[in-house]
Formats: structure tokens, C-alpha cells, sequence
């Protein structure tokens, strides 16, 4: 009765459940007293407001918020935050962190006592790739915190997404010969016609890191043969992860390296900020939040390269990213996300059709890939990326968020799967991303030819920056902006052939390069015509 009588004062966190991985089977219950750490996300007075004066023509500018600014309009109410202390008091769970900005508090403890805290069982579990610490079914939480916590996180740590980079595939000499083209980033640059030697050093891009590292020595190498000034590069360290190469190319160190060289070599000069994190949705929200509130770097762009399918997040975790992504237009902010490499489906094998989160997150640009021919500063051909169900470019439609009001007009279509949904449309953007016509990377001593929309989300980055330099202030939230420029203004190469096996290209926008590659230099002309400064 005593039990009941506790259950009685709690309820489930609404889009907290979770189901096993696929294929995991449970191994043991977790030892009551495994340390483990759970990130709690507070109610906050909203940004919306914001949102919606950058949302509609004409592109008046709105003044970004400074970060004093923002804690003081939209930081978690300290009552609140004190209920939440109490709350973590009275169950022997320790607070490491309150960001007050962001709306989340740290907690850290033995794992019996987040599971009586929140009424869960966790366990092991073992996957053939992996083991990971899970639950199943709902959260739950004190009624008297209801509407005041939004999220729990980190109770359950398995890996959440996967890096979008794929290395080219070594082929007979012949059929390398005929079929495939590397490129430096610096002459991707030249073939979007990036604006030149443009001195973006007092810029700062946040690079997002769920694993791997880096070797200083090997960055100034990389950057040395480019004849290109190298980046500044500052590590994060977010829930104690570090910058730890595996010296394994192929692993998480490739998209570290990727990241880090494509970005810098569009950007020469550039501030490179690495937030590395625990591949968890915890440490993923975790590195986002450190990012967007960082007063030190101030980045005014991030590049993520990671994602999973929608259906593999749970609801309270999406709500979370998303709603610090609206933190970040408020603050100037733009996020650049990859869009996936795996086709319509993003992977999943269950006969239908998934959007890659965060990209399709509606306050992101989503990054779609192209296959890219091309010298100097022209392009011969321009196709959708696709070689292949797992390899190609991500795309589609969201079956979590809606139709952006500045989407409207972009003609998206209904989703390809049985629902026939109508909502938010990905990409937003492309740029190349076949492996077959990749990018020249050295990572973990070897020189080796990368594809992927992980390459994509970097370029995008170090585009903005070089027009936010240009123009003298941050572009923040530039999608509603982007889909209002007209076809005259050619900021855009219009990719018009193609797939990804579930959507097709056409004149205008698409789900598999959204409005297409950048004339950079046209872009930033039109960004300067439509919005006021």
C-alpha cells in the first residue's frame, strides 16, 4: 500500500518512453550503485514572439538578444530551479550544473536512487554493435513538478545518433578513374563561388562532437599543404567528455577531422569552437545548449554532423533540442544540420519513409547532398547524391513538426510514407556530398576522400560566417529569408536531376537538395538586398 501510495503522487512525463534498441537484449539489472548522471530540462518563458518577427517579409532587422538579455527574458524562473533542487535533495541526488539560460539542471547520483526518483527500472542491455544502460515504458515525475519539468534525459545512455560521413570506397584503378573526382574544400569553395578573401577571424563557428578527436599537429599539416590559414581551434569539454582520438579514420575521429577541415578551409582564419559530448541524448542537448549559451566563444554558427531518424528519439528529447535551436535564432545564432546519408528511409528497415532529426528540426538548416563536377568556378553537372540505398542523401518530411508558415510556398509535398503527412520539409539546402565526388581529408595519419551530408553541414557553416563578417551582423535564423529569395537572384544552383529513392527533384524546392547548392557570392548579395541593414 505504501508503494501505491507513492505512485499515487507522480505522473509519466509525457514523450518520455522508450523501447529497447532493436536487436538489444536485456543482460542484467544495473547495480544500485552505478554513479550515473540525468539531465532535467525546466520550463521557460518562451521565445516565440522572437521567432515570429523574423518569420515574415519584409526582413526589418530584429535585434539579437544578448545573452544578459536573454537570462533575463527567458531564463528558467529561480523558484522553479529551487523545486527542482529540492526534489533532487530529498532523493540523494546531487545538482553539478544549473544553466539557468537554458533551462537545465545536472544531476548526478547512485542509480537506485534516480530509479526511486523517477519511478524506472534500468538495466543493461547488449546490442551486437554495442551495450548501453536503458529503460522501457515512461518517466516518471512528482505532481507538484508536473508542467515544470519538460524533460528527463540521460537515464538511458545509448548511443543516440550516428556521424554523416561515408570515405570513399577504394575501387579498381580504372573504375576510380572513370567514376570519381575528389576535391579540397577550398576548391568546393571556388565552385560556390564563396566570397574571397574575406578576414572572418574574430568569427566563431561551434562545431557539435559525440565522440573522437583530433591531433593538433595533424590539423596545422592538413592546413600547411592547403597554403591556407589554419583555424583557431578551442576545445569544450561537456558532461566530462574530451577531444580523445581512437585512431580509427572510419570511426568518430573521421568526422572530427572532416568537420574541422572543411569548415576551416572555407572559412581561412576562422575560430573553430569543438564541443565534445557523450553520444547520448543527454550529452547531445548537453553540447547544444553549452554551445548556444557560450559567453566565452560566442559562436554565431554550429555545424552538426550527427543524427538519427525520428522514430528513435523520444518526444521530450526532440522538444528539448528544438526548443533550444529557438534559443538560438533569439541569440543570432544559425545551425547548420546534416540531413542524413541513407536515402528517404534514413536507414530504417521497416518498408517506409523517415526524416533525420535535428535537421528536421524547423529552426535548423537542414543540409541535403548533391554529386558535384566541376573546375575552377564552374560547374559541368550537378545531380542528387545518390549511389545507393546507404548512400545517398537524406530527405523527406517530418512526421514530428509541421509545416513552417515559411515553407508555405515551397510546394512540399505530402510524406512518401502510408500517412500521407503534411509537415515540415527537408533539406533546406545542398551542397556536394558523393564520396565519389569528395572531399580531400587527412585524418589519423592517412589522406583519404570523404563524402556525406556531414561534409555539408561544415560548408554551410563557414559560408555564414564569411556573410555574417560581410554584412556586419549575424543572419541568426536565416531560413524564413532563404525561401523568400526569388529564382532572379540566383543565389541558389537549382538541382533538378535525381532521387534518394522515395523523393525526386524538380524545378524549385525538393526533398533531396531542398532549394539547392549556393552561388555564395549571389546569396550574399541577395541577403544584403532583402534584408535591411
Amino acid at each position: 500500500m505504501e508503494k501505491e501510495n507513492r505512485l499515487s503522487d507522480y505522473v509519466q512525463l509525457s514523450g518520455s518512453e522508450r523501447k529497447p534498441v532493436h536487436n538489444a537484449v536485456q543482460t542484467a539489472e544495473v547495480h544500485p550503485d552505478e554513479e550515473i548522471s540525468v539531465t532535467i530540462v525546466v520550463r521557460r518563458p518562451s521565445v516565440t514572439s522572437f521567432l515570429e518577427k523574423k518569420s515574415t517579409p519584409p526582413f526589418t532587422p530584429v535585434q539579437h538578444l544578448t545573452h544578459e538579455e536573454f537570462i533575463a527574458a527567458h531564463g528558467a524562473n529561480s523558484e522553479d530551479l529551487a523545486k527542482v533542487k529540492e526534489f533532487a535533495a530529498a532523493n540523494e541526488l546531487s545538482v553539478q550544473d544549473v544553466n539557468a539560460a537554458a533551462g537545465t539542471v545536472w544531476l548526478t547520483g547512485r542509480a537506485s536512487a534516480f530509479s526511486k526518483a523517477f519511478k524506472v527500472q534500468l538495466a543493461h542491455f547488449k546490442h551486437p554493435d554495442f551495450t548501453y544502460r536503458g529503460r522501457t515504458g515512461a518517466v516518471h515525475i512528482p505532481k507538484n513538478l508536473a508542467g515544470i519539468i519538460e524533460a528527463v534525459v540521460g537515464l538511458d545512455n545509448r548511443p543516440q545518433v550516428r556521424p554523416h560521413f561515408q570515405i570513399l570506397e577504394e575501387k579498381t584503378e580504372l573504375h576510380r578513374a572513370q567514376t570519381t573526382r575528389s576535391y579540397t574544400p577550398s576548391q568546393i569553395a571556388s565552385l560556390y563561388h564563396f566570397p574571397q578573401n574575406v578576414d572572418v577571424s574574430n568569427q566563431c563557428i561551434g562545431i557539435i562532437e559525440l565522440g573522437g578527436g583530433y591531433d593538433p599537429a595533424e590539423i596545422e599539416q592538413y592546413f600547411t599543404s592547403l597554403g591556407v590559414a589554419q583555424p583557431t581551434l578551442i576545445d569544450v569539454s561537456v558532461n566530462g567528455a574530451t577531444n580523445q582520438p581512437t585512431g580509427d579514420p572510419n570511426g568518430p575521429d573521421g568526422e572530427v577531422a572532416l568537420d574541422i577541415e572543411v569548415a576551416g578551409a572555407v572559412a581561412p582564419g576562422v575560430k573553430i569552437a569543438v564541443y565534445f559530448a557523450p553520444n547520448t541524448d543527454a550529452g547531445f542537448l548537453n553540447a547544444i545548449t553549452t554551445a548556444i549559451h557560450d559567453q566565452v566563444n560566442k559562436p554565431s554558427v554550429l555545424s552538426i554532423s550527427w543524427g538519427a531518424p525520428e522514430n528513435q528519439w523520444t518526444t521530450q528529447a526532440m522538444n528539448a533540442m528544438d526548443r533550444a535551436f529557438q534559443d538560438a535564432a533569439a541569440l543570432g545564432v544559425t545551425i547548420c544540420c546534416a540531413a542524413g546519408d541513407r536515402g528517404a528511409t534514413d536507414g530504417e528497415n521497416d518498408g517506409t519513409v523517415h526524416a533525420d532529426f535535428p535537421a528536421s528540426s524547423p529552426h535548423v538548416i537542414g543540409c541535403g547532398g548533391t554529386k558535384l563536377y566541376g573546375s575552377g568556378q564552374t560547374i559541368t553537372q550537378e545531380i542528387v547524391w545518390n549511389e545507393g540505398s546507404d548512400s545517398s542523401t537524406g530527405g523527406g518530411v517530418s512526421s514530428v513538426f509541421p509545416l513552417p508558415d515559411w515553407q508555405s510556398t515551397a510546394h512540399v509535398p505530402p510524406s512518401a510514407d502510408s500517412s500521407r503527412n503534411k509537415g515540415r520539409g527537408v533539406p533546406d539546402v545542398a551542397g556536394d556530398a558523393d564520396p565519389a565526388t569528395g572531399y580531400q581529408v587527412l585524418v589519423d595519419g592517412q589522406q583519404a576522400v570523404f563524402g556525406g551530408t556531414s561534409a555539408v553541414a561544415p560548408l554551410w557553416a563557414g559560408l555564414i560566417v564569411i556573410i555574417n563578417q560581410q554584412l556586419g551582423h549575424p543572419v541568426g535564423f536565416v531560413n524564413p529569408a532563404l525561401y523568400h529569395l526569388s529564382a532572379s537572384s540566383q543565389a541558389f544552383h537549382d538541382i533538378t536531376s535525381g532521387n534518394n529513392a522515395g523523393y525526386k527533384a524538380k524545378k524549385g524546392w525538393d526533398p533531396c537538395t531542398g532549394l539547392g547548392s549556393p552561388n555564395g557570392t549571389n546569396l550574399l548579395n541577395a541577403l544584403k538586398n532583402i534584408i535591411n541593414v
